[in-house]
C-alpha cells in the first residue's frame, strides 16, 4: 500500500496505525491473498480479522444500547443489536468512509466491482475494526464504531431500533420454504406533501397477499409484510 493511500484511509478511519501491516491485512480480500502472482500473497486475507471484528462489534454495540436505552427489555435490545450489526448496516457504514476504494482484490474481482459488494464491504468493516482493536485497544475500537456506525443517530432513529422487522421475518419465512422473495408494489398515495400517506401491496409468488398504508413507504411495507406473514402462518396452520 502506498504511503499516500495509507494516510488517506487512516484519516477516513480516524485512526493512525502503530503497525500498518494490520491495516493492510484488514483490507486484503481473499481473492487478492490467494493470487500467486502477487508478491505479497503470503500476507493472507482479512477473514481471521473479520471473525474477531464480529465479536468486538457485538460487545461495543451491546454496550452502547444498554447505556443509551436503559428502559428496554432484553428482547428489544437483541433486536436492535441485530439491526445495527446486520450486513446492510455495516455496508452502509463502510460506504460512508469509502472503504471500498482501498480494498485489495484479485484482478478479476477488481474489474467486476466486487469492492462495492455489500457483503464484502460489511466483512471489511469488521476486519478494520479488529485491526484497530489489536493496534490500540478497546477504546480506539469504540471510537471507530461511534464515529462510523453510531454517529448521527437521532432520537427518532434510536426509538425505531428494536421494533419488529416484519419484512425480514417474511423473507425468512419464504426462504425457509424455498419460495421467491416478496415483492412490494406501490398502490397509491394521498394527502398533502407534508402529510402524505403511502399504500403498498405485498405479493408472494406473483399473488397479492396484503395491502397496508403508512406515513412513509417503509412503514407501509412493514405493515403489509406483517399482514402477509400472518396470512401465510394461518394458512400453514390449517394445512
Amino acid at each position: 500500500m502506498q504511503e499516500t493511500d495509507r494516510a488517506e484511509i487512516e484519516e477516513l478511519l480516524g485512526h493512525r496505525f502503530a503497525a500498518p501491516a494490520r491495516l493492510v491485512r484488514a483490507l486484503t480480500h481473499s481473492s487478492h491473498a490467494g493470487t500467486p502472482s502477487r508478491d505479497d500473497a503470503s500476507e493472507g486475507s482479512n477473514e481471521r480479522l473479520e471473525f474477531l471484528g464480529d465479536a468486538v462489534l457485538g460487545l461495543l454495540v451491546s454496550e452502547h444500547l444498554t447505556h443509551a436505552c436503559p428502559d428496554w427489555e432484553e428482547g428489544r435490545l437483541s433486536t436492535a443489536k441485530a439491526q445495527l450489526v446486520s450486513k446492510p448496516a455495516l455496508a452502509d457504514a463502510a460506504q460512508r468512509i469509502e472503504l471500498g476504494r482501498f480494498l485489495r482484490l484479485g484482478r478479476g474481482e477488481e474489474k467486476a466491482g466486487v469492492g462495492q459488494n455489500p457483503a464484502v464491504l460489511a466483512d471489511a468493516f469488521e476486519a478494520v475494526l479488529a485491526a484497530i482493536y489489536l493496534d490500540a485497544g478497546l477504546e480506539a475500537a469504540r471510537g471507530f464504531v461511534n464515529r462510523t456506525l453510531l454517529a448521527g443517530m437521532d432520537a427518532v432513529q434510536v426509538v425505531r431500533l428494536g421494533r419488529p422487522d416484519h419484512k425480514s421475518a417474511l423473507q425468512d419465512f419464504l426462504q425457509a420454504r424455498g419460495m421467491r422473495l416478496a415483492e412490494y408494489r406501490p398502490v397509491g398515495e394521498s394527502g398533502p406533501d407534508h402529510r402524505k400517506r403511502f399504500v403498498i401491496e405485498v405479493a408472494v409468488e406473483g399473488r397479492g397477499l396484503a395491502t397496508a398504508e403508512g406515513g412513509t413507504k417503509k412503514e407501509a411495507e412493514q405493515a403489509a409484510a406483517r399482514l402477509a406473514l400472518a396470512q401465510l402462518k394461518e394458512a400453514q396452520a390449517e394445512e
